[in-house]
């Protein structure tokens, strides 16, 4: 389940004579650290490598070109919700990209397992070009904070007009169904705007990342600024002020840290909810009734580990670099 994209690094020997047997390399970020995988790069790089097999994570991590890519699957197991997912497009395109030696080949080839009922899809996906669509109005909460923090946007009308310099206004002209607008007129954009900009402005009041005055105008907060400077969620910011005081202890601290939004996406992998179980007999601070399909709880649980020094498998402490670096 884990290696899901086959690299073919250079055409097969047209000569009969080569007789012997490609090389090849199993690659997986689980199970790889940094340096061996500075250390790997350069044989595939040079040739001495033929054949690679990947990861899905490390299709955007490795800088490497292929005569063909072969991508095994097109699904993923999401332990949060114990079913496979399809690969979100960008990792299919990814992968795709991959394809094509420069100043080798004439053309890209890539050959994509999949289930029947997906080949049209992936025929239509692949031959026509498909609409680019903003995830803006997604992530709009810590964009407007930054910008107030750094005085771009001084009060609600800069805002509406902050938003109409955008890709997601462009966006919203041309496909307004998949932002849920009723319409395209001037008045259906600045109503939808106006909304938006309440909705979002107001939270970050709740959330004591900024102030707004006279129902117009916008300033920073202490929480605001702290989130712009480190990259932290406006959620996570009001967590860690509600949740921390002077008396939290140790165990306090990991679970408060924990919870934060950044931890939401950590894989949660096929059966490793045994793994995590058993992780949780061993650290020092138990945890009652935990949902081990939860990444909060793993994130926990992996914190735990580090701090106890505890020796992990290869992809659980992948994972423990990857939530310590966040």
């Amino acid at each position: 389940e884990d290696h899901l994209l086959l690299l073919l690094l250079s055409s097969p020997p047209r000569s009969s004579s080569s007789s012997s047997p490609l090389s090849s390399l199993s690659f997986s970020p689980q199970s790889w650290c940094p340096t061996e995988v500075l250390t790997a790069l350069p044989t595939c790089v040079s040739g001495a490598v033929q054949v690679m097999v990947a990861s899905r994570s490390l299709c955007w991590g490795m800088n490497i070109a292929a005569h063909l890519v072969i991508i095994m699957d097109t699904q993923y197991y999401n332990g949060k919700i114990h079913a496979y997912v399809d690969y979100p497009i960008y990792d299919v395109l990814q992968m795709v990209g991959h394809a094509n030696r420069p100043l080798q080949d004439d053309e890209g080839r890539c050959v994509i397992m999949c289930q029947g009922s997906k080949k049209d899809f992936f025929k239509k996906f692949l031959y026509e070009p498909l609409p680019v669509e903003s995830h803006l109005d997604h992530c709009m909460h810590d964009h407007f904070n930054a910008e107030i923090v750094t005085k771009t946007i001084e009060n609600k009308q800069d805002a509406v007009d902050y938003l109409t310099w955008t890709f997601l206004y462009r966006r919203m002209t041309q496909n307004p169904n998949y932002y849920n607008l009723q319409g395209v007129s001037h008045r259906h954009l600045s109503d939808h705007l106006s909304e938006l900009v309440e909705q979002t402005l107001s939270d970050l009041e709740q959330s004591k990342c900024i102030s707004i005055e006279d129902e117009m105008d916008v300033a920073p907060l202490n929480l605001g600024m702290i989130a712009a400077y480190y990259y932290i969620n406006y959620t996570t910011i009001e967590l860690f002020s509600m949740s921390l005081n002077a008396k939290t202890k140790v165990r306090g601290l990991i679970e408060i840290i924990s919870n934060a939004a950044e931890y939401e996406n950590i894989p949660i992998r096929h059966h490793e909810d045994n793994l995590l179980r058993q992780l949780a007999q061993k650290v020092p601070h138990k945890l009652t009734n935990p949902k081990f399909n939860d990444p909060h709880v793993k994130t926990n649980l992996l914190l735990q580990a580090h701090l106890s020094r505890m020796q992990l498998s290869a992809e659980l402490q992948s994972d423990t670099e990857e939530i310590l670096s966040k």
